[in-house]
């Protein structure tokens, strides 16, 4: 064997050594997993459904998204499954340990609420990933997912505990922390020999494929964005976030159709720019935009997503040298922007007497100081049981924006460290040919897999099992 190919399963085995260590010592099951606690809370397994359709929209929709490339399906599926089987770990250790220093927690719980977060923190990896596909091995992913769920973990607790910006979606935490961090790393990677790579582009079947992914995340969004959530909140972010898509998929469509030449439709519109409005729609999908607010969005994130894809996406490669391979800035990056910009806007515009006990529900800073006569009203009309800072709307709406403003910061600067150590040649670097090829890292069948020309190749059992010293058959043309 190659000693290149060994330096992946030495970190994967070395890293999963680790992790069982680290359960070991710092971990236990939540309080209703315990044997001491006999029964499990049924509130908790409410909680169970939703996490379910996330887990789905992880390992089948993420996964599938990313086949569009016509040779390289079993990376953009299966190494979407490593990624995320690492990261579910490693946010588990990351996060508890952040709250054990920040709270005085002695061990880290693992129960559904967490595993729902890990789900999520592996979401922000995999948005990444999109950035980079094709174009890292399996080691520099692992490498950095490793040092992303740091970044990003870090950037969430400021964020949500800290500021008490909320963003029950996780669209600034997730999509636009990730979509930055992974171009920050795109840019950093980037050399000029990513124009031999002749693998890049899709073909019909593999763009079959990729929808599979779309229609996965599509149907499953709402959970992403109101699992969270409870009560009428929770009501609330499945409705927005239900109309959002819907409003978003029409307009995709007509973008589609208009920014093109022959007026046609462009499939990476229709797989990518109709699940938008799912990301514009995360940070305020548990508050009271009102139905046409929530379609307002979609149809604005549809129009900047189909823009981006066409135009932005081209502009991006030429002129700062980033290579964007799934469009992660038109799906990801700037409909987080514009939820997180949608988020401050509406926590500005709150007021007790249109959003009623919500209002405290979504920004509990905003309750009223203790002691005080606007806090013995909210008492009385409300139902409020616990006083806060007085923050005014104003003022939640600026530390929306700043959260806003600082995911982005951390994203790019951890983005393009990260893209640096991942320059080392010690990381396994993929070059040149070799970049959007699923034969520089599996043993590829050979019926069905085309070759840079659309031919299909058969293989012989010998190069299946390794040897090179064989020759491919072109069978048919594609």
């Amino acid at each position: 064997m190659d000693w290149r190919r060994l330096k992946f399963p030495i970190f994967a085995i070395g890293a999963q050594v680790a992790f069982l260590i680290l359960f070991g010592v710092l971990g236990e099951y939540g309080d209703d997993s315990k044997p001491i606690h006999p029964g499990t809370s049924e509130g908790s397994l409410k909680l169970y459904p939703y996490f379910q359709d996330v887990h789905v929209m992880i390992f089948v929709g993420f996964g599938f998204l990313m086949t569009f490339l016509k040779r390289y399906g079993f990376s953009a599926v299966s190494v979407n499954l490593l990624v995320a089987a690492f990261v579910l770990q490693w946010a588990f250790i990351v996060r508890g340990i952040i709250h054990m220093v920040a709270m005085g927690h002695v061990k880290f719980a693992i129960y559904l609420g967490e595993m729902l977060s890990a789900d999520f923190a592996a979401a922000t990896v995999l948005i990444s990933f999109g950035a980079v596909l094709g174009k890292a091995s399996p080691l520099q992913l692992l490498i950095m997912a490793l040092v992303e769920v740091v970044f990003a973990q870090i950037n969430e607790f400021i964020g949500l505990y800290m500021f008490s910006a909320q963003d029950v979606g996780e669209s600034m935490y997730i999509h636009a922390f990730g979509a930055y961090f992974g171009l920050a790393v795109a840019r950093m990677l980037y050399n000029e020999k990513h124009e031999e790579a002749k693998s890049e582009g899709s073909v019909y079947q593999s763009d079959i494929f990729s929808m599979i992914g779309t229609i996965f995340l599509w149907l499953f969004w709402p959970s992403f964005n109101g699992g969270a959530a409870a009560g009428d909140e929770q009501q609330r972010a499945l409705i927005n976030t239900y109309l959002s898509l819907a409003a978003c998929t029409i307009i995709t469509f007509a973008m589609s159709q208009l920014v093109d030449k022959r007026g046609k439709f462009n499939m990476v519109h229709v797989q990518n720019a109709t699940l938008a409005g799912g990301v514009a729609l995360g940070t305020s999908a548990n508050m009271p935009l009102q139905p046409w607010g929530a379609m307002l969005v979609g149809c604005i994130a549809g129009v900047i997503s189909v823009l981006g894809y066409q135009y932005l996406t081209p502009l991006l490669k030429a002129k700062l040298k980033i290579h964007d391979t799934c469009g992660v800035n038109n799906l990801h990056g700037m409909p987080g922007i514009l939820a997180g910009v949608v988020g401050a806007v509406a926590a500005a515009m709150a007021k007790p007497e249109t959003w009623g006990e919500s209002l405290y529900e979504v920004f509990p800073l905003m309750v009223p100081m203790a002691n005080t006569t606007e806090f013995e009203t909210a008492v009385d009309l409300y139902d409020v049981t616990r006083p806060g800072s007085g923050r005014s709307a104003i003022i939640q709406g600026g530390y929306q924006m700043l959260a806003l403003v600082l995911t982005l910061v951390i994203a790019v600067v951890g983005g393009a460290i990260t893209g640096l150590l991942l320059r080392l040649n010690c990381c396994d670097n993929v070059q040149g040919g070799r970049m959007f090829d699923d034969r520089e890292f599996f043993i590829v069948e050979g019926q069905g897999y085309p070759d840079v020309e659309g031919h299909d190749h058969d293989v012989t059992l010998r190069e299946r099992h390794g040897d090179n010293d064989t020759t491919k058959t072109p069978m048919l043309e594609g």
